[in-house]
């Protein structure tokens, strides 16, 4: 009797510090978004105008806040065609080399996927990024890059240098439904991901590899197709000049019967920041961009080479106008072009 007193005691207490905790962190709601207009013009070999178009690529809106001093949350939708949820997760941060969070968010897979799409160097991620990392995959499943799961991450071996602390690494691993956003699990399987990001002793330098292990149910057949892929990359950012390169593969199973393909590809993008204005608060980055992606690597000539030119513009914070020129060169068929006007403004 005594015992579950002081076990009903520790409880309370446990919960009261929880409690006299939370009476310090200010709870008050972030609201933020962002919105991306674009006028896109595509052109065939021959720089005769096929298609163009403007519309409306993303509009978020997302609310964040703290519940504690360790507890966090996100909601974010979209509201382009009929409001849309993108994210909804609650984290706890136990210390910097840990913390776990669960619902619905980004993937850990490639350094770029977790870039915001406003902060992207051109208008939007490579081919190779979408087509391997679950925003249009090649095996039919996943949008947004986003799935339904648990993860843990987190950030270890701080160091000091130049007066500046980071730490030399950093992780992420976390296991999903597997079918991408808001669609539950169809088979008995969970898909396991992760990505690491190493910084050696420079936190301007990024070296990073990522896998994805998982299983989706083929709907055309009712069978189970391998959905395995792994990346690695580096980077080189800071406040002036940003390059950056990774390789992503993939292995996509077609049925129960039927072998396997392979996919695979690459991007490789730089820019050098130049500030201007008075006070050198506005940016202006002219950008290059190599993107290769082989759907199926199996097939002759079945690679398709993307050679982009850009200027990325930021009069201000939270205003962004991009300009872009694409080369389209597939190894089979005839070349195209394509020219791509966006304005993104943040909030």
């Amino acid at each position: 009797m005594k015992k579950t007193k002081f076990t009903l005691l520790a409880i309370m207490l446990m919960f009261s510090g929880l409690a006299f905790a939370q009476e310090n962190v200010d709870r008050t709601p972030k609201i933020s978004g962002f919105v991306q207009g674009m006028y896109e013009a595509d052109f065939n070999s021959d720089f005769d105008l096929t298609t163009s178009t403007f519309r409306m690529r993303r509009v978020r809106m997302s609310i964040d806040g703290k519940l504690t001093d360790k507890l966090s949350y996100k909601i974010q939708g979209d509201f382009l065609n009929s409001p849309m949820l993108v994210d909804a997760y609650l984290k706890y941060t136990f210390c910097d080399a840990l913390s776990i969070q669960a619902g619905q968010f980004k993937i850990p897979f490639t350094m770029e996927t977790a870039m915001n799409p406003v902060n992207l160097e051109f208008y939007d991620y490579g081919e190779v990024i979408t087509k391997l990392v679950g925003y249009n995959d090649v095996c039919g499943v996943g949008k947004l890059g986003r799935d339904i799961g648990v993860m843990a991450s987190g950030k270890l071996f701080k160091v000091e240098t130049n007066g500046k602390g980071f730490h030399l690494l950093e992780y992420s691993v976390g296991v999903f439904n597997g079918n991408g956003t808001n669609v539950v699990d169809n088979n008995n399987r969970k898909d396991i991901a992760g990505r690491i990001e190493f910084h050696p002793w420079l936190k301007e330098l990024t070296l990073t590899g990522s896998i994805y292990n998982g299983e989706f149910l083929n709907t055309n057949n009712d069978t189970k197709g391998a959905r395995n892929r792994y990346s690695g990359g580096l980077q080189f950012k800071n406040e002036s000049f940003v390059v950056r390169s990774e390789f992503v593969a993939g292995e996509t199973g077609v049925n129960d019967t039927i072998s396997n393909y392979n996919s695979n590809g690459l991007y490789a993008v730089a820019g050098y920041n130049f500030k201007l204005g008075k006070e050198k608060s506005q940016v202006l980055m002219p950008v290059l961009r190599y993107d290769r992606f082989n759907g199926d690597t199996d097939i002759d000539k079945g690679a398709k080479d993307t050679y982009s030119v850009g200027i990325s513009y930021w009069p201000w914070k939270f205003l962004n106008m991009k300009l872009d020129y694409s080369y389209i060169k597939p190894e089979a068929g005839k070349e195209s072009h394509r020219i791509v006007a966006m304005i993104n403004y943040k909030f």
